[in-house]
Order: C-alpha cells, then structure tokens, then sequence
C-alpha cells in the first residue's frame, strides 16, 4: 500500500527508546525525514544513527526536556530550519509516576501537566504555522486510562484526560486546513517502564517478576503484551494520506483489553 510518506518531515518526542523510537524508525521505513528528541543525549544520538543505518532517511537528533518550553521551540524551529517544512507531529512523552492521590505535591502535579498536557499544546502552538502550509497529521500518544482509569495512576488518568479533550476541540478547529488530530491509547506494551510498573509490583507483593508477568498476559484477550511496532504501524497508518477521513478519534491499542465500548 502507497501511503504518501516520502519526503514528509515527522517530529517525534521521547524517541531515544521504546514507543517513540519504534514510532520514529516505522515513519523512516515508510520514506519519512524524522526529528526526534528525548533528555539524554548518548541515547538519542545512538538511535538517530540506528535509525539512518536502517533507513536512510535524515534523522534531526535534538535533546529537549518536553516539559520546558524553551526547549520545544527550539526543537520546532530546528526541524523547520534542517528540513524546510513540518508534516506531522507525534507527541509522545514518558509517564508521570505511580501513586495515589495523598502521594503527590502540588510541584509534582504541575510536573505532570507539564509533561503530559501542557508539552502536547506547546509542541502543536509551535508547528501548527508550518503543518496549515500543506496540511498535516497531530498525533497525540496517551494511554488506555483514557477510556479505563488505572488504579495508582491518578497523575496519568487526570492529565491524559486534558489531552484527549484539547484535541477533540483541535481536530474541529484545524480540519479546514487539511490538518487531522488523533489520540493512540496504549495498553500494555513491553515498554522498559511498563516492565518497571510490573517489577515494582512483584515486590511490592512478594511475588516472583515471571508471575506477575504472566498473569498481566493472561489478562489481554491475545495472551501476550504489545510491542511497541504495534503502536508504531497505527501511527504510521494515521500519518498517510489513507487516514484523510479519520480525525478526533482516540484509539486503543491492547490486545482488547479495554472493557469501554468507546
């Protein structure tokens, strides 16, 4: 299937691992030039030069904390200046901490809307003057809390929210200028964090980590966790010029473990 990609500039946040970097190689294999940004600069730079190995494609490596707004412009300008025009943008972004709500301060509360609400409208105020030129795709990474609240994950269930509703409102706005917007909401994926939440967890508990591994298997309808590939081929798909037609949509990706309806 031609999807239109070659030769289109994708930003991609939290890309030195996991999801963002499974994201940012799928849009290079399908002819795309990529910027993507993390904190730590080794990583980042490795998997820039992972992914042009692979592809070929330009790869953009740009360290940027999500939460700093200094460093958001930076990184839109840079892309702007390095490849000429800004196609789409996935903002992706690490997850705040596990806790319940007498776990966290009111500094730790704005740490989490920085990082999961606010770094989302940031990065879209600053490349929507470049995505109105031509068109282009927002594609939002949240979570399957979303639509299923995860107990201990009260600073995820709350911000993600935020998220879901700004690009709602967003897609109805930007749709004349050929501009979709649309959420992906993980599930379990064998991300290092996910892995980490599980690890915790089997201490927390006195409980081998294989055990606590397989019962969260056990859970999904498939029997087994995603991948982080799995979450890359659905942003792949909504970045072409085949998901013209799709926008304000929030869509799961878990094995169909999700109970919602919508």
């Amino acid at each position: 299937m031609e999807l239109g990609l070659t030769g289109k500039v994708a930003i991609v946040g939290g890309a030195s691992r996991g999801i963002g970097k499974a994201i940012a190689l799928a849009l290079a294999q399908e002819g795309c030039h990529v910027a993507i940004c993390a904190r730590g600069k080794s990583d980042l730079e490795a998997t820039a030069e992972e992914i042009r190995s692979q592809t070929g494609a330009r790869v953009l490596p740009a360290v940027c904390d999500m939460s700093s707004y200094k460093d958001i412009q930076a990184l839109v300008r840079r892309t702007a200046e390095t490849f000429g025009r800004i196609d789409i943008v996935v903002n992706n972004a690490g997850g705040p901490p596990v806790g319940t709500f007498d776990d966290f301060s009111e500094e730790e509360w704005q740490k989490a809307v920085d990082q999961n609400f606010l770094s989302a409208v940031r990065t879209i105020r600053q490349a929507l003057p470049h995505l109105r030129k031509q068109g282009g795709r927002i594609i939002n990474i949240t979570s399957v809390a979303v639509k299923q609240p995860i107990d201990s994950l009260i600073l995820s269930n709350s911000v993600r929210m935020g998220v879901v509703g700004m690009a709602k409102t967003l897609s109805r706005e930007v749709a004349k200028d050929g501009i979709t917007v649309n959420n992906i909401c993980p599930g379990n994926i064998a991300t290092q964090r996910l892995l980490s939440l599980f690890e915790a967890r089997a201490q927390r508990e006195g409980r081998p980590f294989q055990e606590v591994l397989k019962e969260e298997e056990s859970r999904t309808p498939t029997g087994f966790l995603g991948e982080p590939a799995d979450i890359a081929a659905l942003v792949v798909f909504l970045a072409s010029e085949k998901a013209r037609y799709i926008s304000g949509a929030t869509i799961q990706v878990d094995g169909g473990s999700t109970t919602a309806v919508f």
